[in-house]
């Protein structure tokens, strides 16, 4: 989460505070202060609702250090911190991407928790020792202390996307050796948890409770995030884990590597078939005796002086299959996505393990594929326009997916 005001950086990493941060920093003050008034009428309004405030600040300068805690630890492993967000439930810690083995993930994830607790004890240490009353520094240092352990027993509740959720799923990382069953398994307990939270909170708030709203708030960002992350978590096993012989089609063409570039102009290019979308894009590959002269790439016919149309071959002008940026048979669809991202092509050549041309696979066909494989239904319009701009659907960000996976790999 990068939306919000930049406000400075820590230790390298990008700090920002969302518009929802006011709200509650607005709402703690608010709640605090009246609830102080109340108990420490001496303090009156002014210090009241000043007090307030500082609890406020404290509270996010608290949830700052927890996600320092989580973000040190990753920096410490090598993986990119891109940004610190506070807002409305808190804060989050936007890494690069996922430890490499579920001990390190176990670190990363506990490092919050463990730095909210150590406040907690500090703090519990430093209020025993200032002078017993009812000033305003040892109330504040108190509030802070139980603030913190909230803090540190709140986020260990065990579910995606709170800390607790990415210990459970180190663990059953650890035990499977698989790491989407872990992720799956975390996101599927946070869900569930959080749908309790949602009808806990509703019931708490009919029969007059306060605080239920609050809760079902809360059950709601975990409901919500914790389905997030099974369903990308879906997208990311069906990447790694489905070939990409599955995805391509034998959309292409093989010509004769003698033809001439008129010929070729005449009979392929300059047919009615033309203006359809499968001879406008369709790759070609000039073969002879046999055997593959290489690709036959349409753009290049721009450059070539029109004279020399009626002398030079297909062969000549045909680019080797050594050339050509190619992936096998066997090569996961996120690896495949990866590399059609990273040469910014269009399609990508698939090969047999001879050598041989396989098959073709592009962005329509990969979209097409994982659908299936997820149960998921798109128009053969939809997949005509992805073909055709060669883009993936905003909602539905396949190279980024692919990306992330590719480096927790």
């Amino acid at each position: 989460m990068q939306s919000g005001a930049r406000v400075g950086s820590l230790f390298g990493i990008p700090l920002y505070v969302h518009s929802s941060w006011l709200v509650i920093v607005a709402l703690f003050t608010l709640a605090k202060g009246i609830a102080w008034q109340e108990i420490y009428p001496e303090w009156g309004e002014l210090l009241a609702y000043s007090a307030g405030f500082a609890s406020s600040i404290l509270l996010f300068a608290s949830v700052l250090l927890h996600e320092l805690g989580h973000s040190l630890v990753a920096l410490s492993q090598g993986i990119k911190v891109n940004s610190i967000t506070l807002f409305l439930f808190g804060g989050i810690a936007a890494i690069d991407r996922e430890s490499k083995t579920p001990a390190q993930a176990f670190q990363v994830a506990i490092a919050g928790p463990s730095v909210s607790f150590g406040l907690f004890v500090v703090l519990s240490l430093l209020a025993s020792f200032l002078p017993d009353g009812n000033a305003p520094v040892r109330v504040l240092t108190e509030n802070l202390a139980q603030i913190n352990l909230v803090l540190c027993v709140f986020n260990l509740i065990p579910g995606l996307p709170l800390d607790g959720g990415q210990v459970l799923k180190a663990l059953v990382w650890k035990m499977t050796g698989d790491r989407f069953k872990a992720v799956r398994a975390a996101a599927r307990t946070g869900s569930l948890l959080g749908g309790t939270a949602i009808a806990f909170g509703l019931f708490l708030t009919f029969t007059g409770y306060s605080g239920g709203l609050w809760i079902a708030l809360l059950g709601w960002f975990v409901l919500q995030n914790a389905s997030a992350y099974d369903r990308v978590t879906a997208v990311q096993q069906v990447l790694a884990t489905t070939p990409i012989s599955e995805a391509m089609t034998r959309h292409f063409r093989v010509v004769d590597a003698h033809l001439t570039i008129r010929e070729f102009a005449d009979r392929y290019l300059l047919s009615e078939l033309y203006d359809s979308h499968d001879a406008k894009h369709q790759p070609y590959f000039a073969a002879s005796e046999g055997r593959y002269r290489g690709a036959v790439k349409v753009d290049d016919l721009r450059f070539i002086d029109r004279q020399e149309w009626e002398r030079q071959t297909l062969t000549d002008i045909a680019h080797p299959l050594e050339e050509l940026v190619t992936v096998r048979e066997n090569t996961p669809l996120l690896n495949g996505i990866s590399v059609m991202e990273s040469h910014k092509l269009r399609d990508l050549t698939v090969l047999t393990p001879a050598d041989a041309i396989a098959g073709i696979v592009d962005r329509g066909d990969i979209v097409q594929i994982v659908a299936q494989k997820l149960g998921m239904s798109v128009p053969k319009a939809e997949i005509d326009r992805i073909k055709t701009e060669g883009k993936y659907p905003s909602g539905f960000p396949l190279h980024n997916i692919a990306s992330n996976t590719n480096s927790e790999s």
